[in-house]
């Protein structure tokens, strides 16, 4: 038992007593992410995971790294701190599957005003779940209690993951050619950009967060903006075994006008169809109470797109066969066209 104790320290509102607690709690989250390559416990000065290279030619290490932004405003708010994890895994192992690698493992970091074992254990149960649903090993982690820099009741939250793809396997936009198709896997809601606007907009301190509403099909609204951003890496690294993907995007803070050009090569652009989006109710409702105007939407929000994918059209009919296979309702929102004008949205 660890008998590490400062009354001073305690004093100064960092109770470390609190922090071995929390980690108590958290190892059966944790133990649920173990994966062959670990090995190393929690509580370590570092987590060690070891590669196994036998099955790449030329493995080459991905990183990713990002924090869930101020939709963690809204878990506040609800006091639901059991989901804010899985965005935040989200976040940065949909950006290292762009390239085409497998996360391997995740660190997270919480930095919070004051440690409360049981919510801190929350917000882990999160990130494991997220570790789980994209196949990666929490191996570490640190949380840090920061009296007076953060409220007693407030904390941030970010992390990094790494993955793997051997070399010739790094998605390459390199063939990209006119007539490309491009899919849409749908997104659940807003996931974890723009939410500096959805709190304007919805002066969410102040609103009714609880109560389910017709227009967002009983949800209330609370839980519809906190409804975890979907993880799409099983998904793509089964597509990834049996189609040539020419391009991935992960579709987060600037839409469509940002996000989808990052795969495309220079004289090509995406024509994208907006009868053919399926736009989620959420995004309806904050434009019409924000009075956002479409293109604004486009350029901040998913819409309902979490990825885009870009095939070309003889694989377009293989590879939304194998997302459906694989838990995503994937259907073509467009296709390459040659243009200096990287997202024409029609």
């Amino acid at each position: 038992m660890n008998n590490s104790q400062s009354k001073s320290y305690a004093d100064a509102g960092v109770d470390i007593t609190a922090g071995y607690k929390a980690v108590e709690l958290m190892k059966a989250h944790i133990a649920k992410t173990m994966t062959a390559g670990v090995c190393s416990d929690v509580g370590g000065f570092g987590g060690l995971f070891e590669l196994d290279v036998k099955n790449y030619e030329r493995p080459v290490l991905v990183s990713g790294t990002d924090g869930v932004g101020t939709k963690l405003k809204i878990a506040f708010l609800m006091n639901k701190h059991n989901t804010v994890g899985i965005d935040c895994v989200a976040m940065c192992v949909n950006d290292i599957i762009c390239c085409g690698a497998k996360p391997l493992f995740f660190l997270d970091y919480i930095a919070c005003g004051k440690n409360v074992p049981e919510k801190i254990a929350s917000i882990v149960e999160g990130v494991a779940e997220g570790c789980v649903q994209s196949g990666a090993a929490l191996i570490g982690g640190e949380t840090a209690e920061m009296p007076g820099f953060y409220p007693e009741d407030e904390y941030d939250l970010a992390g990094f993951s790494v993955g793997v793809v051997d070399k010739p396997k790094i998605i390459d936009n390199s063939t990209m050619s006119e007539g490309d198709v491009i899919i849409a896997l749908p997104s659940s809601g807003v996931h974890s950009n723009g939410f500096s606007l959805v709190r304007k907009v919805f002066d969410v301190e102040n609103c009714d967060l609880t109560s389910p509403r017709a227009e967002l099909g009983g949800v209330s609204l609370g839980d519809a903006l906190l409804a975890p951003t979907k993880i799409y890496v099983k998904p793509m690294l089964a597509l990834f075994e049996e189609v040539k993907v020419k391009g991935v995007s992960h579709i987060t803070g600037g839409g469509f006008y940002e996000n989808i050009p990052r795969s495309i090569p220079d004289g090509l652009g995406a024509e994208i169809r907006k009868s053919d989006i399926i736009i989620l109710p959420i995004f309806d409702l904050l434009a019409k109470i924000g009075n956002i105007p479409e293109r604004d939407m486009f350029n901040t929000y998913n819409m309902g797109v979490g990825m885009s994918v870009i095939v070309s059209e003889s694989d377009a009919g293989k590879a939304l066969e194998i997302l459906r296979a694989n838990g995503e309702d994937a259907y073509i929102i467009g296709r390459i066209i040659k243009s200096d004008e990287k997202v024409r949205i029609i």
